[in-house]
């Protein structure tokens, strides 16, 4: 495995020492020693397969060592500080910024993906390498996917779809996109997927002979001319074709691009020479020319594409590109390391202001609170088609599709979309909906004496861009006015629904409300209700339902609080460690079964009908939805400090491992080592002979259960050690 990772490296990477990545190899393999993936392989071929990855880019010696360490600190013993000492703390940060995102868990709930993937753009704005060792991360994890169970096969390839294939996407990285998107296709939707794969290859071999001809004759044509030049075919991915087949409903036969031609030329010169005599070969169909040499895309995409009717008169795609192109298109962001040894002293000024977009993007994000929208959102700027017009002067300005004069003008600058009256298109007057084509010169008419943006813009703007400085600025300029605007709409909806808002606008539900759409204060909500932003109805539907919540199960604090003075706790007479609940003495405590919260946990209570408050772990799956369901029975708690006590509490931790003989004696062995009292133990084995064995034990605090756990992690043949959360 080693041998072949340094071969890519010879092959794709300039100045690398090699050296360290061999240190990082054997350090890695040394960390994850017997450590296996669930498919029975050894644990380490999974980080040398995303170095493999990593190394095809052409990326840097830190980004390939990182990628052999990725998982080291989170999965072993190794720390931060010794990776840092042991190699350098650029890998180091590189190591903890991909465990950190490894942390993030997939959920269905738009609030939960929305932060995952706000956590994901910070990481990239820090260092953009975390999150193309993360993509390589996902893409063999997809390979491997198989081992999976269906359940999860489905929920991983839809994230991939959702989040990872849109950023691979965005960064330029098609190579990685194509993977992931086939792949996804392949566990989400496995009948269309194979059907597909059989019809595209019953009829490969006469589809290649045509192209083959194509090329002959391309490539005769070119030595005449004197263009060295490099032709191949290029085969269109199997998502795409679906995406093709379904969104215009055709068949496979009706889709005449499934292979395209393409070639490669040493320079700009050779692209347009080879593009002139490619059309006088054969007839370009109308409007199917893009020139992206020109007019390069935002993810730093350069070609020329262009679809000519060929021989027996079958249309095909032709792309025409320099080799450097090519490399950009299939690694994105990822070729400025594989050229970096002959770029000039201001690439790294070049190299930031490819990324220009993240910032936009950032900047918008901080305006979009409601998790839906900003998904919605997110999914429309990594994924939507690009319009590029012109300003008077001839700067190409890009755009997504269908955007307007409006986009345009905020895309130049703030307060040229603040100032903005009219615009023309290529010399004439046209509405402020219009909708741009690409090729277009646009000129923005604009007042002296500016009255700021129009609250329908926010309907006719494509930009997430302009969107945010819109709402900016009304949130700014007209916060009192559309405060009271808000608070009549939202007043309005209430009595349409027949109900009194007094009633259901009490203190706490406001406060549950705030911190479901991310608001420091009411008047905040106020204002993006007032500005068309957030959906009256939706803020009204939440307080009914947690005024309806709190009616059908009625227990305050004041009221839980009289019921337990009035009983004998047993909590003060037992010989385990207190929990303190904010705000009240004396109280009933119960440890929930479903989280197991032990002394060092982050804890948080939740206060019930009739057997006081139940004690979870801030990280517990079962709390996220009590606070979904319900945020104002939360009730902050911690661990009293009672030193010298040893208190015992039951926890229980879950152990997969490959089935052999005298594992569960050398797991016993560690549980005595640790000094850790054996409370039940139960085993089973999967049919993919994978040994789950259940263990609960007595701990006085959660640092001797990491001990336990560490110690188990090391044995042969375990896969994962993990505390259970029911």
């Amino acid at each position: 495995m080693l041998d072949e990772l340094l071969e890519k490296i010879d092959k794709n990477c300039t100045n690398v020492n090699k050296d360290l990545i061999i240190k990082a190899y054997n350090y890695a393999l040394s960390a994850h020693k017997e450590q296996k993936r669930v498919s029975g392989e050894p644990y380490i071929i999974h980080p040398v397969e995303v170095a493999c990855i990593l190394a095809e880019m052409g990326l840097d010696e830190n980004t390939i060592a990182a990628s052999l360490l990725h998982d080291v600190i989170e999965d072993t013993d190794s720390t931060y500080k010794e990776i840092g000492q042991e190699f350098n703390f650029q890998v180091a940060n590189l190591v903890e910024g991909v465990t950190k995102l490894g942390k993030i868990k997939y959920k269905t709930k738009e609030e939960q993906q929305a932060e995952n993937v706000r956590k994901m753009l910070f990481a990239m704005t820090k260092d953009i390498r975390v999150i193309l060792i993360k993509l390589a991360d996902r893409l063999h994890n997809m390979r491997t996917l198989k081992y999976m169970s269906v359940e999860k096969q489905k929920e991983k390839s839809k994230e991939t779809l959702d989040i990872y294939a849109p950023l691979a996407h965005r960064l330029g990285i098609s190579k990685i996109k194509c993977d992931l998107e086939d792949l996804a296709l392949r566990y989400l939707h496995p009948n269309e997927y194979y059907d597909l794969v059989r019809k595209v290859a019953e009829k490969r071999n006469e589809r290649q002979e045509y192209i083959n001809n194509i090329i002959k004759e391309l490539k005769q044509k070119l030595n005449e001319t004197g263009i060295e030049a490099e032709i191949e075919g290029r085969p269109k991915h199997f998502y795409s074709i679906y995406r093709k087949m379904v969104v215009k409903n055709k068949t496979i036969d009706q889709i005449f691009d499934l292979t395209a031609v393409r070639i490669l030329v040493n320079d700009v010169k050779d692209c347009y020479a080879a593009l002139g005599m490619v059309h006088t070969m054969y007839k370009p169909i109308p409007g199917r020319f893009k020139d992206y040499i020109a007019m390069p895309k935002p993810n730093m995409y350069q070609s020329l594409h262009s679809t000519v009717i060929g021989p027996q008169g079958k249309p095909f795609e032709i792309q025409i590109r320099t080799y450097e192109m090519h490399a950009t298109s299939e690694y994105g962001i990822a070729a400025h390391w594989k050229y970096k040894e002959g770029e000039p002293k201001n690439a790294e000024k070049d190299f930031e202001a490819k990324l220009a977009w993240l910032r936009e993007v950032l900047e918008w994000q901080r305006e979009t609170s409601n998790p839906e929208e900003f998904m919605e959102d997110f999914k429309i700027d990594m994924f939507s088609d690009e319009v590029f017009v012109f300003t008077p002067k001839g700067v190409v300005i890009n755009l997504p599709y269908d955007s307007t004069p409006i986009d345009f003008a905020y895309r130049i600058h703030t307060d040229i979309g603040h100032k903005c009256v009219g615009a023309k298109v290529n010399g004439k007057i046209v509405p402020l909906d219009y909708k741009l084509k690409t090729g277009e010169i646009v000129e923005i008419l604009t007042s002296a004496v500016p009255k700021g943006p129009n609250i329908a813009w926010l309907n006719i703007t494509k930009s997430n861009q302009a969107k945010s400085k819109i709402k900016a600025w009304f949130k700014k300029e007209k916060r009192h006015e559309n405060i009271e605007k808000g608070k009549e709409i939202v007043e309005k909806e209430s009595k349409r629904q027949g109900v009194n808002f007094g009633k259901i606008a009490k203190g706490e539900y406001l406060e549950s409300l705030l911190k479901k759409y991310n608001y420091n204060s009411l008047d905040d909500l106020y204002v993006s209700v007032g500005i068309g932003a957030l959906n009256p109805a939706a803020i009204v539907n939440k307080l009914i339902g947690l005024y309806k919540s709190e009616q059908e199960e009625e227990t305050s604090l004041e009221e839980l609080k009289e019921q337990l003075e009035k009983a004998t706790v047993k909590r003060k007479s037992s010989n385990s460690p207190g929990v303190k609940v904010k705000g009240i003495d004396n109280v009933l405590v119960r440890f929930a079964k479903c989280c197991n919260p032990v002394p060092g946990d982050s804890i948080i209570g939740y206060i019930t009908k009739g057997r006081g408050v139940s004690v979870h772990r801030q990280d517990c799956e079962n709390v996220r939805a009590l606070i979904a369901n319900d945020g104002s029975r939360i009730i902050e708690s911690s661990w009293e400090d009672e030193q010298g006590r040893k208190a015992e509490y039951i926890t229980e931790i879950e152990v997969r491992a490959e089935d052999r003989d005298g594992l569960l004696a050398e797991l016993m062995e560690a549980i005595i080592d640790t000094k850790i009292a054996l409370y039940a133990v139960n085993a089973k084995t999967s049919k993919a002979s994978v040994a789950i064995i259940t263990i609960k034990l007595r701990i006085s605090d959660v640092e001797k259960l990491k001990e336990v756990m560490r110690k188990m992690r090391k044995l042969k043949g375990v896969i994962a050690v993990y505390r259970t959360k029911n």
